[in-house]
């Protein structure tokens, strides 16, 4: 687990740690989040875990400045000074998208980070840029592949070449396994751990399943509209705040849902 006391070199985020204090969210008279306070910090992949309708996408909302809340959510460095703006790179689930688009992995890629219409061709910049990303996640291969051929396991480590493009301080998550062969998972979570310890990034991942919450966070947040338990893996499965919440006996290692 990375210390608080790590030095930073030119090739890492600049952020120490994220805060959240008291962060709370309401719509429509509703209590979605409630008091929840706890911190991200650099080089730790921390995992979000709770029931359906828990909070969870709302937490990563406010932490993407996509919704009002009450609270602090303070990005601070390693000098313990407030950070203004921090990069944030996001991974969602999945993709939607035409299959039949005749659009390549690299067409999309530099859509995202050029003005250029894709039509006109890439520009050397922009085309560096791309697969320097894709080299990152094991993915150079795919520069020339047509969208609506990708594999799961593929589409999301295209995904997370995108989010990559600012390297960002915080990198999130969102179930990005679900649905993926055997294979491409393990080359996902290997990509993703070795970008966190290359850069030392932040991370926060939502999910749901409870052995690879055990094997790769080092940190875990139960939330249902309010923290209720946080820990290590091994503490926050063996609570009676897990268990009364998923109505489960505490996990063994090696078990799944």
């Amino acid at each position: 687990m990375m210390k608080h006391e790590h030095v930073h070199d030119p090739g890492e985020c600049s952020l120490c740690r994220i805060e959240l204090e008291k962060v709370g969210v309401t719509a429509g008279g509703d209590t979605l989040l409630s008091d929840v306070s706890f911190h991200i910090h650099c080089g730790q992949l921390t995992a979000l875990v709770g029931p359906n309708g828990g909070g969870k996408t709302t937490l990563i909302k406010a932490l993407l400045q996509q919704v009002p809340h009450e609270g602090k959510i303070r990005h601070v460095d390693a000098h313990g000074h407030d950070f203004p703006a921090p990069r944030i790179g996001y991974v969602p689930q999945q993709l939607s998208f035409d299959r039949e688009m005749p659009l390549t992995v690299a067409d999309l890629m530099v859509s995202a980070i050029s003005r250029r219409p894709v039509w006109l061709g890439h520009s050397r910049k922009a085309k560096e840029t791309v697969m320097q990303a894709l080299k990152e996640t094991n993915a150079v291969s795919l520069a020339d592949k047509r969208l609506g051929t990708l594999s799961g396991g593929e589409m999301q480590r295209v995904l997370l070449a995108m989010a990559l493009m600012p390297l960002p301080d915080l990198l999130v998550l969102d179930e990005p396994v679900s649905g993926m062969d055997q294979n491409g998972l393990s080359l996902f979570l290997q990509t993703v751990n070795d970008l966190r310890h290359t850069h030392h990034l932040g991370i926060l991942m939502v999910s749901h399943d409870w052995q690879l919450v055990r094997q790769y966070a080092d940190y875990v947040v139960l939330v249902n509209r309010e923290i209720l338990c946080a820990g290590t893996p091994e503490e926050v499965f063996a609570s009676e705040a897990f268990r009364k919440t998923f109505q489960v006996f505490p996990m063994e290692k090696g078990e799944n849902t």
